[in-house]
């Protein structure tokens, strides 16, 4: 499956656009987000989205609640720009891809906090418990001179639930295709300076096969590979003063993932995921803002059964340590940013350790970012020192005008870089000492339309890289690739009937000259993307549906193993009795099709999943 017609389409029209950082947006899915939205993470300070330079995506809860059956990173790459690959169904090893970047490039943060891999040097996306969150913010673009490391290519930062002045509880069960069943539960509650949410959830799938036939090293085995999972947060808050807040975080999750690495074995292994944090907020004077946060994330994967043998087994396991401090200023120039920043990392493995398992990141930062006279700006520098690979600088500037009432358009240039993870540096049999970290120059430019009921946006943007690290095993540094492409959205509303679409093209390539794989595709991202959806009510029903394709991908390097396109269609109903009551029926892949996005590893077929949902407003 390929969709010419972009490229036609982006060569008309690369004069006009500008960077998606000077476009603010809304979620694909219809009625997920309003313009008026506020974001904290494209400055790390409050401001509304369409009043920042960043392009940001907001995902709410009611969107969430739509997508049952669904892995988080399913649920992410139903946005623009947005890609992913997926080992299997729930619980199995993913990967995001943000604008053609790799996952590595993108930062994942709970309420603030990094959650991660440092061993893989990827997101801890797969065992996330997704009844916990509250909201998800998607930032496009550099963020490095932000967040330093790992948000090359954007962030996505997850809101845990909150509590409320009075008792909101929430209970939900959905049932479905492969012996589908979770439960979820939880309540906000407050009470004078006090108040507090907990969630629960258990869920359990039988799964399907993991992989076919086709799956590299002899990997296939036809069973039925599930997912169990436990999960929760709980927050505690307290308003100490008019001015000061105080909130303590604990997410929680366990699950156990069936997977296939070789016929004869039921192989499967415990997921762990851990986040505590404590912080405070507050107002030092009626100009000057300041947040101070502690906390500790644990990522882990323990192999419990294998058909390799027992040397396959035992855990590998992150546990970061992240302190903050930071503060914004007003000024008649916009809100001042000033940030100091310690991120430890300590990682371990079964047997013989890493040759290095311990390292520590020091940050300082500052920024400015503000809006007048139909004119938003953002400039940032920060600086990092890693105690592996010494000091990194990074800055980024990003500019859009109102250059008509309904028009604006906007520019922003930034660098980046990011540390090789563990692994790529010290897993035994795999990894390469002399790996040196990567570093990025990046450009984007945008138009964006808006009306009181519909905008569109237009984007391109130009990522290059120097010292790519390759996938796979003894990676090396690649010298140069090249990340560009467009990116055309529209939201809006006729009427009572909601509407969401985009299409987007990348070219994802090496761009080292000579090198035997000189303009090849980048493994495991489309070229082509298209997404679309529909909602409307039809009488006390809410109906809707997605649609999404995407163009042929390889998954290796040399492009010679090719993963066909493919496209899926999904339909949803939601029916609201009374009050705090909604029964919900989604059919995923209503076509069945089979498609993988990574070679020899299949993806879900046609599922019916149905759900009731009693939360009372």
């Amino acid at each position: 499956m390929s969709f010419p017609f972009l490229r036609a389409l982006a060569g008309r029209c690369v004069f006009a656009l500008a960077c998606t950082l000077a476009a603010p947006t809304v979620c694909a899915e219809p009625g997920a987000a309003s313009l008026a939205a506020v974001t904290v993470t494209a400055t790390r300070t409050p401001r509304r989205v369409d009043d920042v330079v960043a392009e940001v995506t907001v995902l709410e809860r009611e969107a969430l609640e739509r997508e049952s059956g669904r892995t988080l990173v399913e649920l992410l790459s139903r946005q623009p720009g947005l890609q992913f690959t997926s080992n299997g169904g729930l619980g199995k090893s993913s990967a995001l891809f943000v604008r053609g970047l790799e996952a590595r490039h993108t930062l994942l943060l709970v309420d603030g906090i990094r959650v991660g891999s440092a061993t893989l040097g990827t997101p801890s996306l797969d065992n996330l418990p997704i009844e916990s969150i509250e909201r998800i913010e998607i930032v496009r673009g550099p963020m490095s001179a932000l967040y330093g490391s790992d948000a090359v290519g954007g962030v996505v930062q997850v809101f845990t639930r909150r509590g409320g002045p009075a008792g909101q509880p929430n209970v939900k069960a959905t049932v479905g295709s492969n012996r589908y069943a979770q439960l979820t539960g939880g309540a906000a509650v407050g009470s004078g300076p006090f108040d507090a949410a907990i969630q629960v959830q258990h869920g359990e799938t039988r799964g399907f096969s993991a992989t076919n036939a086709r799956v590299p090293f002899g990997s296939h085995d036809p069973d039925a590979d599930g997912f169990v999972q436990d999960g929760g947060s709980a927050r505690l808050a307290w308003q100490a003063t008019r001015d000061w807040r105080v909130e303590s975080l604990a997410v929680h999750a366990d699950g156990t993932s069936r997977f296939d690495d070789g016929a004869g074995v039921d192989a499967r292994a415990r997921l762990h995921n851990r986040l505590l944090s404590l912080q405070a907020v507050g107002r030092v004077s009626d100009t000057l803002r300041t947040r101070l946060a502690a906390a500790q994330s644990v990522d882990g994967f323990d192999t419990l059964a294998s058909a390799r043998g027992p040397a396959a087994l035992g855990a590998i396991e992150t546990v970061q340590k992240q302190f903050v401090w930071e503060s914004s200023l007003a000024t008649p120039a916009g809100a001042a940013l000033a940030l100091v920043e310690r991120v430890e990392q300590r990682v371990s493995r079964p047997r013989t350790p890493f040759v290095v398992s311990e390292r520590a990141i020091d940050a300082v930062a500052l920024g400015l970012s503000g809006s007048g006279a139909g004119h938003t700006w953002q400039a940032n520098v920060r600086r990092d020192r890693n105690s592996q690979f010494g000091g990194q600088t990074t800055g980024a500037l990003g500019w859009s005008h109102l250059v008509a009432p309904r028009w604006r358009v906007g520019a922003s240039a930034g660098t980046s870089f990011v540390a090789p993870s563990f692994n790529q540096l010290y897993f035994p049999g795999f990894g390469n000492p002399d790996l040196q970290a990567e570093k990025g120059r990046h450009g984007e430019l945008s138009v964006r339309w808006s009306s009181d009921d519909h905008g569109v946006r237009a984007a391109w943007f130009d990522h290059r890289i120097r010292g790519h690290i390759a996938s796979g095993p003894a990676p090396g540094n690649i010298p140069r690739t090249r990340i560009d492409g467009v990116t055309l959205s529209y939201d809006g509303r006729f009427d009572r009937v909601e509407m969401g679409a985009s299409l987007d093209h990348v070219d994802p390539r090496n761009a080292t000259e000579g090198s035997p794989n000189d303009g090849r595709q980048l493994p495991r991202r489309a070229r082509n993307a298209a997404r679309a959806d529909v909602a409307a009510p039809v009488g006390a029903v809410r109906l809707g549906a997605a649609l999404a394709a995407f163009s042929e991908r390889f998954d290796n390097a040399a492009n010679t193993v090719r993963l066909p396109g493919y496209a899926t269609l999904d339909l949803v109903a939601e029916w609201a009795p009374g009050p705090g009551w909604t029964f919900a029926a989604r059919l995923n892949n209503v076509a069945n099709k089979a498609y993988e996005t990574a070679f020899g590893y299949n993806q879900p077929g046609r599922e019916l999943y149905l759900s009731v949902r009693y939360a009372p407003r």
